[in-house]
């Protein structure tokens, strides 16, 4: 059964498929002699992040079992630790004052001494005072959590991330698994996420369960509305699947689940009965025996018998 609310079979079969093939074509190329050294550390980190993360989302959308989601995680942080190994091999080679150009899109960043420039060779800000990297690094510890990864790879999770102790809320969900995790005292992207911590923090002060699943319920429903942002700052996914935008015709839709509801749900048992059904909930990632918790979704009327008989 699909899970995501677009998309039909011919849709999910093709980009999964597409996407398991990219995944094999771009590590053949990522072992190979490279061409272009200064673009690699941002082509292996597409890799993890626009390659086997869409692949392994687009399989959830489409409907396969939980337990078969795992074995992608592996090369999706294969790739980012790869990325990140280039990256530190390249700025060991910039000489003092000189920093990476990023404004020629189409190219790789060249070397610049311009005070603006870049301190990385990607065009990603690891950061999470960056939404988009928060965003990443949520999604990923929300899918590490559910998916109940080996702690090899959770481990190696947690170094990539880093940033122990500046956000409150990320903090606090990786410490359900890594208890000795220093929590931040403050909270770094308040629209949606001062919504998600009112949940947690109820739970914390043993308020009645409704009123958590409520307040879980709230933060689901103005998850995506709430993270819109203009210009450079809008997040690199969240267009994909808009009718005007970015319909789905170009293939760039994966779903838009929000993870990070997951992440908090399993990490501090927390009552999401209010949000099973919602559009951006991905409450089977919870369930790996099913029943599937999103609704199903009535086929589309195609071809002669629908222009005959309407049905």
């Amino acid at each position: 059964m699909i899970r995501a609310p677009m998309g039909d079979q011919k849709y999910w079969d093709e980009w999964v498929e597409y996407g398991e093939i990219q995944i094999e074509k771009e590590w053949g190329l990522i072992k190979q002699p490279s061409q272009n050294p200064v673009y690699d550390p941002q082509y292996t980190f597409d890799t993890s992040k626009s390659t086997t993360f869409r692949y392994l989302v687009s399989r959830y959308s489409r409907g396969d079992a939980i337990p078969t989601l795992s074995p992608p995680f592996a090369g999706l942080l294969d790739a980012w630790e790869l990325s990140n190994k280039l990256a530190a091999e390249l700025n060991a080679n910039l000489k003092p004052g000189e920093g990476w150009d990023h404004r020629h899109l189409l190219t790789a960043a060249t070397v610049t001494n311009d005070t603006r420039g870049h301190n990385d060779p990607r065009s990603w800000i690891f950061e999470l005072s960056n939404l988009n990297h928060y965003n990443w690094c949520f999604w990923l510890v929300g899918l590490a959590l559910s998916l109940d990864i080996p702690d090899d790879q959770w481990q190696r999770l947690l170094a990539l991330i880093g940033s122990e102790g500046e956000d409150i809320l990320l903090d606090k969900v990786i410490a359900s698994r890594q208890p000795n995790r220093k929590i931040g005292a403050k909270l770094l992207h308040k629209k949606p996420y001062a919504r998600l911590l009112k949940a947690i923090e109820a739970k914390d002060k043993n308020l009645p369960k409704t009123e958590q699943a409520t307040l879980l319920k709230d933060f689901v429903e103005n998850w995506y509305t709430e993270l819109a942002r203009k210009g450079n700052a809008e997040l690199w996914w969240y267009i994909y699947g808009d009718a005007v935008k970015n319909p789905l015709t170009n293939g760039s839709y994966f779903g838009r689940w929000c993870i990070e509801a997951v992440a908090a749900v399993k990490a501090f048992d927390l009552d999401d009965s209010l949000c099973l059904g919602q559009e951006h909930y991905p409450g089977d990632l919870l369930r790996p025996s099913g029943p599937s918790t999103h609704p199903v979704r009535e086929e589309v009327k195609t071809g002669l018998f629908k222009k005959l008989f309407g049905k």
